[in-house]
């Protein structure tokens, strides 16, 4: 049956419980004057209601149908196949939900694909008037149940801190997945390359692990050079992106009317707009050829391929970051605190520097932090302006890579899944994480040592 119809006749359904419901709780507040209930929580409560349990079980069959389905179907296959491998069940399956879906394959048996698609369209079936059936029992169920003495708002308030509460506890469970994939595939890196030569090496070449009779086919997993190469484009890009980003900043909330302010404001946030290719080929066709102009005026030998042209390119993107934010922070400090200072006799300079910078400061290191971790995640950029190899090096006119680089380069490719050079991605990933990690918290500690609080 058509999803479509069914997602219109659900919302239908929940419109008319939520008018309904509304209507009826209001007859009812006219007959008795003692209760002066909210009406848009008895209509919000039966909108759920309808709402929620047809969903859930929309997905729940959803998703138990398909498995089922494909059980059935594999049963069959290995019956008239007389038990060949599981890979190739495997892609005939998927070529009979190819076939199914109107995309034409070979040698796909007619008696399994009409099995398929017959399984398919009653589980369909079965779906459609269960849903429906589930929201129209929900309607009539909280349509009697309506009545003055039910108490909307406390149950409406109940189901959304549940709902909040779900939203919270999948973040949590989503952050501890990501982190414990990243564990056990760093632990099986580790058993195969030591700890030792993956962070005090000072060379990472793992492209020439590629064959067991090759020279050196371990690998080199020095991650020094790749670290190294993350800081100083991340360094290059934030002294770029500080200065002007707060005094921008300062300039938009301080010293710009408002009509200045409703023009340059929206410019600025436009820098964070631009796809990240678009930096990259600018930062390849124009900033890195000019760099290397400039140093060849001077007698210096620059790469075309830098990390001074990579960083300044990706400072210049990241300025909304700290701008955009670090003046809605500097515009929230109340104007009681400017209005005393200027009354002490302060100047405004004095002012923002010893009173608003202060009250906004947890804002501003907020927004250089989420600056930072834009810089350290940026991969296109590094890519185009600043090459893939790994040096060892703190010359910014020098090409250098970046940890994010190294984690594309090393997971494309047609090399086996749990092989050292694949692993070394997950450990690449997993020391970001812990390092990053350690800036937040270095930056929480300075926030609650130097913040100024105001009652």
């Amino acid at each position: 049956m058509n999803t479509t119809l069914l997602t219109i006749l659900i919302i239908s359904l929940s419109i008319f419980a939520f008018y309904y419901a509304v209507y009826k709780i209001k007859s009812a507040q006219s007959l008795n004057t003692k209760h002066r209930p909210l009406h848009s929580y008895y209509g919000w409560y039966c909108l759920f209601w309808t709402i929620f349990p047809a969903l859930l079980f929309f997905c729940l069959w959803t998703f138990c149908s398909s498995i089922w389905i494909d059980k059935t179907i594999i049963n069959i296959i290995t019956l008239s196949i007389n038990e060949e491998g599981a890979t190739n069940i495997s892609l005939q399956l998927n070529a009979i939900k190819n076939a199914a879906n109107g995309i034409l394959t070979d040698q796909v048996p007619k008696e399994i694909l009409s099995n398929y698609i017959s399984l398919n369209q009653k589980s369909e079936f079965i779906r459609f008037i269960a849903t429906l059936g589930i929201a129209i029992i929900g309607l009539f169920f909280l349509i009697r149940k309506i009545n003055p003495d039910l108490r909307a708002r406390n149950k409406i308030e109940s189901i959304l801190m549940v709902l909040m509460f779900i939203a919270s506890f999948i973040a949590i469970i989503v952050t501890l997945g990501i982190v414990l994939s990243l564990l056990f595939e760093t632990l099986k890196f580790f058993s195969d390359v030591s700890p030792f030569e993956f962070f005090f090496g000072t060379t990472w070449s793992p492209q020439i692990a590629l064959r067991e009779d090759q020279v050196a086919a371990s690998g080199s997993f020095g991650a020094i050079p790749v670290f190294t190469g993350t800081l100083l484009i991340t360094i290059i890009a934030m002294c770029v992106a500080i200065p002007i980003g707060l005094l921008a900043a300062i300039y938009l909330a301080e010293y710009a009317s408002q009509r200045t302010r409703t023009i340059v404001k929206p410019l600025l946030e436009i820098l964070a707009g631009i796809p990240t290719v678009v930096y990259g080929f600018f930062a390849a066709l124009t900033v890195g050829p000019f760099i290397r102009n400039i140093g060849e005026t001077f007698g210096l030998s620059i790469a075309s391929e830098s990390a001074l042209a990579a960083g300044l390119v990706m400072g210049i993107m990241i300025i909304p970051f700290i701008s955009s934010l670090s003046d809605d922070v500097i515009s929230a400090v109340p104007n009681s605190l400017r209005e005393g200072s200027y009354g002490l006799g302060a100047t405004k300079y004095e002012t923002i520097i010893l009173v608003i910078f202060p009250a906004a400061l947890p804002g501003i290191i907020g927004s250089i932090l989420l600056a930072t971790s834009r810089a350290i995640g940026e991969t296109m950029i590094v890519v185009m302006a600043a090459g893939l190899t790994a040096k060892l090096t703190a010359n910014p006119l020098e090409s250098v890579t970046t940890v994010t680089v190294q984690i594309v380069t090393l997971l494309i490719g047609d090399h086996e899944f749990d092989s050292s050079k694949t692993m070394a991605a997950f450990a690449l990933g997993l020391t970001l994480f812990i390092i990053t990690l350690i800036l937040n918290v270095i930056a929480l500690k300075v926030v609650l040592k130097y913040r100024e609080k105001y009652e």
